[in-house]
C-alpha cells in the first residue's frame, strides 16, 4: 500500500532519523513558484540536520512516503492534484488519483509508515463561528501515535482559544519549544499557555519516550515560534484577517476553501509579510523537527 522512495526505505532500514513533510503546502498552500522552491528547501534543511526528508503525497493512487524531484514538481504544478484529508485517502487510492496530504492525512500515513516526527507550518483547529467546526487535524493528533508533530501553533484564521481548549480536553500535550505561550502562526505569542516548555531536542525526545512508555495514544504537539525577524505584529494580523473574513462572507466562501482563501488574501493585503512569515516558520519547523528526529534515535539507542 505504501511506496517508499529509495532514500527513505534505506534510512528506515538503517534506523536513521526520518522527518515526514506534508504536501498540501506545495499544492494548495503557497503560490507558484515558491511552492516547489520551498518544498526543495525544506528537504535540504532536513538533510542538513542529519535526517532524511519524507514528503508524503498520493501519486496515481499510490501513497508515496518520500517524493522524487519530478514528483514534487508534479504536485506543485499540476491542476489535477486533490487536497486529501484522512477521509479522502481511500477514495484517492481506489480511484488512482493524485493528491496532496493535509496535516491529518500526513500524520496518519507517517505513523503507519513507521515515522516518528512530522514537520508542518500550522495545524488546523476549531473554526470561528457559531457552529462547531473542528478540523480533522485535531482528532488525528489525538489518536495517531507519533513522537512529535512540529508546527507554529494553529493558523491565525482559527479560533485559537477554542483550539487550545480542544487540545487540552483530548489529552494532546502541547510543548512550547523555547517559549511559554503557544505561538499564533504569524505571531510569536497568543496569550495561551503551553503544557510544558522544552529548550532542546533532547528534552522533547525524553517527553516523547515517556508518552510511549506510558502507552499513550496521540502525538506530542511541539510548537515553535516564527523567527522574530519574520514575525507579523498581532494587530496587523487582526486587521487584515477581519477584512479577509468580511470578503469571504460576502462571497460565501466556506468549508475547506475558506482557510486557503483567507491566507491568500492576508498575504496580498500585508504586502507579502504573512507569506514571508509562513516561509520562515516552515523552514524553522523543518530544522527543529530534524533535530528532534535525530535526538529520538539517540534516545532509542540508549534503551538498547
Amino acid at each position: 500500500m505504501f511506496h517508499f522512495s529509495p532514500e527513505v526505505e534505506e534510512a528506515l532500514g538503517a534506523r536513521r532519523a526520518v522527518v515526514a513533510l506534508e504536501s498540501t503546502v506545495i499544492a494548495h498552500g503557497l503560490p507558484r513558484p515558491q511552492n516547489v522552491e520551498t518544498a526543495r528547501r525544506l528537504e535540504r534543511i532536513v538533510r542538513g540536520e542529519g535526517a532524511v526528508p519524507a514528503t508524503v503525497a498520493v501519486i496515481g493512487g499510490k501513497v508515496c512516503v518520500g517524493l522524487s524531484d519530478a514528483q514534487i514538481e508534479h504536485v506543485g504544478n499540476s491542476s489535477s492534484v486533490h487536497k486529501l484529508s484522512t477521509r479522502d485517502l481511500p477514495v484517492a487510492v481506489a480511484r488512482g488519483l493524485d493528491g496532496a496530504t493535509t496535516v491529518a492525512s500526513t500524520a496518519f500515513v507517517a505513523a503507519r509508515a513507521g515515522l516518528s516526527v512530522f514537520a508542518t507550518g500550522g495545524v488546523g483547529g476549531v473554526h470561528r463561528g457559531a457552529l462547531p467546526d473542528v478540523s480533522a487535524d485535531l482528532p488525528e493528533l489525538a489518536r495517531t501515535s507519533l513522537g512529535a508533530v512540529v508546527c507554529s501553533g494553529a493558523k491565525s484564521v482559527l479560533d485559537l482559544e477554542a483550539t487550545r481548549e480542544w487540545l487540552e480536553t483530548h489529552g494532546v500535550t502541547v510543548v512550547g519549544y523555547g517559549c511559554d505561550e503557544m505561538p499564533a502562526f504569524y505571531t510569536r505569542t497568543s496569550g495561551l499557555a503551553v503544557d510544558v516548555r522544552c529548550d532542546s531536542p533532547e528534552e522533547v525526545a525524553r517527553l516523547a519516550r515517556a508518552r510511549r512508555e506510558l502507552g499513550m495514544a496521540g502525538a506530542l504537539l511541539v510548537t515553535v515560534p516564527v523567527p522574530e525577524s519574520a514575525e507579523v505584529r498581532s494587530e496587523v494580523v487582526s486587521g487584515i484577517l477581519d477584512e479577509a473574513i468580511t470578503e469571504a462572507e460576502r462571497r460565501r466562501i466556506a468549508g475547506r476553501d475558506l482557510t486557503p482563501f483567507l491566507l491568500a488574501r492576508m498575504a496580498e493585503r500585508s504586502g507579502g509579510a504573512t507569506l514571508r512569515a509562513n516561509l520562515a516558520l516552515l523552514e524553522e519547523n523543518a530544522r527543529v523537527a530534524a533535530r528532534i528526529a535525530v535526538a529520538l534515535k539517540i534516545e532509542e539507542g540508549s534503551e538498547n
